[in-house]
C-alpha cells in the first residue's frame, strides 16, 4: 500500500503581519466586518480550514512513517510491539537509563535518546 506524503503545515498569520512591526506572527481569527482575511480574499493569505488536514492514515505519525508511543515506565515499554518510543520528559535520569537499556534489549528505537552519564558510573561500581 502506497501512502501519500503528509502535508507541509501552512503558516497562518494575521492579515498585516509582514507590514506592521506591532502585529505578531500568530493566528487569531479575524472578526472585523470589513476584514479581507475573514471575507477570504486571495491576497490576504490562507486561513485554517478542514481541507488542510492530513489523511487519517498519516495523522499522528513520526516523519519516518512509523507510529510513535510515549513511554513513562518499563511496563509501558513492554506493551510496545513495533513503534518508535519517546521517553516522557517527566521521567528522571535513573528510570530513563533503565528504559533505554530495556529498549535496546527489545530492539526498539528511542527518538529522544539521551546518553546518561549515571549508567556507566553505577555499573562500574557494582
Amino acid at each position: 500500500m502506497v501512502l501519500k506524503k503528509k502535508y507541509k503545515p501552512k503558516k497562518f498569520n494575521v492579515l498585516n503581519f509582514g507590514f506592521m512591526k506591532s502585529v505578531k506572527d500568530r493566528w487569531r481569527r479575524p472578526r472585523g466586518i470589513d476584514n479581507k482575511k475573514r471575507i477570504r480574499k486571495r491576497f490576504a493569505g490562507p486561513s485554517p480550514r478542514i481541507g488542510y488536514k492530513n489523511p487519517v492514515a498519516l495523522r499522528f505519525l513520526h516523519p519516518s512513517g512509523m507510529k510513535e508511543v510515549l513511554v513513562h515506565n518499563i511496563s509501558e515499554l513492554l506493551a510496545v510491539k513495533s513503534a518508535l518510543v519517546r521517553v516522557a520528559g517527566s521521567v528522571g535520569g535513573k528510570k530513563r537509563a533503565e528504559i533505554e537499556k530495556k529498549a535496546k534489549e527489545l530492539g526498539l528505537d528511542i527518538i529522544n535518546l539521551i546518553q546518561t552519564k549515571t549508567v556507566g558510573k553505577k555499573e562500574g561500581k557494582v
